[in-house]
């Protein structure tokens, strides 16, 4: 007689195919378990809602970098984190173009750029430069996104290498992210518009485009331009949902005009514009600075998703469940997230190729093989053999399904919905590839589908 769980679980009995073993042991899918649906859907809502909602400030939105698990390797520090919240400013500091100064030298234009206001300069030659000044704008908040650390940088980014343990993995990489990569606009009334924009303003309050930066004189007059490696949008089709579909990759001017990609990422020519889409960020819209890929949660969409604590409860139902290694019969559960990135001996594992998940153990790992892949005692497939570690990111989930499935080759598990979406998105992998990565660790996804369906053993007694 098989005890079930809280969890109400409907094991589907199946024999051990292969295996010396002929005893009948409980096989379950976690989609087989009954979530009590209430206590889940208290933890639905997102923090500004759990924290008094009438005094909460406005939020814009969130910005997330994908390959991160909920923090930085050796923790968030200042404005550099793996998550920017992006609030109401008490005073407006957004700008807006005004004046602009046409076929000036270069002298003419260090004066016009050292006023102690915003501009841009738009260096056509050695003798010729266009200095277009930007004014305050009262109805807008400006964010600033970038490599640099110097104060105009609101968000600080570094390139991030897939399954980076330190900080210092990504600081012995030469980066390609721009001190001053881009900026971000935002409504301050309702419906709270949010706009990127190429390139970022500098100590001195300018933005400089050299003489080998993409450049040109728009329809009306206008200049514009793009950065060296430029800043690429991917806006989801359907919203970020269950039902988003990917959506095409483009480059942002420093205008904030739309184009299609360069040949390359710093090619000289610059794409077509594409006129019947704009600069706007939705939920789910993905940001790629050459170097780091950062996800747009709105925060109407971020009320949607869940949270850290939602994703807690579920951690502790899984384990309430009693999974067991079919060769150890040991218990296995998961560590808590404070411990996500540290192997436990009751940590689960899997074997990628036919989604069995066991307790580490050393059968079937034979010397002809490298250690690099193993065979499962359950069905025989041979095939590479990794700890699971719980998706902790709430922001990458686009529902709130249990953890059924898990990205390959690095194990990370989150809902099924999830890592079919995940596994659909092309991001933007040096100067003209593309690939499908695990958004918590940003490892190239590998396999038929880049994720698997986790098969677990229920408890014996």
């Amino acid at each position: 007689m098989y005890r079930k769980s809280k969890w109400k679980c409907g094991y589907n009995l199946a024999v051990l195919g292969h295996g010396n073993n002929e005893t009948s042991v409980p096989q379950l899918l976690i989609r087989d378990l009954k979530f009590e649906k209430k206590s889940l859907a208290k933890l639905m809502f997102s923090p500004d809602q759990e924290n008094h909602p009438s005094k909460a400030p406005v939020k814009y939105g969130e910005l997330i970098v994908l390959g991160y698990n909920g923090s930085l390797p050796n923790g968030d520090r200042g404005r550099r984190k793996s998550r920017f919240a992006l609030f109401k400013r008490p005073k407006a500091n957004g700008v807006k173009p005004s004046t602009v100064h046409i076929a000036c030298t270069p002298q003419a234009a260090k004066a016009i750029s050292n006023k102690d206001q915003h501009s841009i300069s738009y260096t056509l030659s050695r003798a010729q430069t266009v200095v277009v000044e930007y004014t305050h704008d009262s109805n807008t908040d400006m964010f600033q996104i970038g490599r640099s650390t110097e104060s105009p940088i609101d968000f600080v980014v570094t390139d991030t290498v897939p399954g980076s343990q330190s900080n210092s993995d990504t600081q012995s990489v030469q980066s390609t992210i721009s001190r001053f990569a881009c900026r971000i606009i935002c409504e301050r009334n309702p419906p709270f518009t949010a706009r990127i924009y190429a390139a970022g303003f500098d100590s001195s309050k300018n933005i400089f485009l050299g003489e080998k930066a993409a450049k040109w004189k728009t329809s009306d007059g206008q200049m514009d331009g793009l950065t060296t490696n430029g800043v690429l949008v991917m806006h989801p089709r359907n919203g970020f949902t269950e039902d988003s579909k990917p959506g095409v990759w483009r480059e942002i001017s420093v205008c904030g005009n739309v184009f299609s990609l360069r040949e390359t990422r710093s090619a000289q020519q610059r794409g077509k514009m594409v006129e019947n889409e704009t600069n706007q960020l939705q939920d789910g819209s993905l940001i790629d600075l050459c170097g780091a890929t950062l996800l747009w949660r709105t925060a109407e969409g971020l009320s949607r998703t869940p949270t850290v604590k939602h994703l807690e409860a579920l951690r502790q139902e899984i384990n309430a469940a009693r999974p067991q290694c079919p060769v150890g019969f040991n218990t296995l559960a998961f560590p808590s997230m404070k411990r996500k990135d540290v192997v436990d001996e009751k940590q689960p594992w899997v074997y990628l190729n036919c989604g069995h998940v066991h307790g580490y153990h050393n059968w079937g790992n034979k010397e002809e093989r490298d250690g690099k892949d193993r065979e499962c005692p359950m069905c025989r497939s041979v095939g590479p053999y990794v700890p699971l570690w719980l998706g902790c990111e709430a922001g990458f989930y686009v529902d709130a399904g249990p953890p059924t499935h898990a990205f390959s080759p690095c194990g990370h598990v989150c809902s099924e919905k999830t890592t079919a979406y995940w596994s659909q998105i092309p991001l933007p992998h040096g100067t003209h590839t593309f690939h499908a990565a695990c958004p918590f660790c940003a490892h190239q996804l590998a396999g038929e589908q880049g994720y698997i369906r986790l098969i677990f053993q229920g408890p014996l007694d």
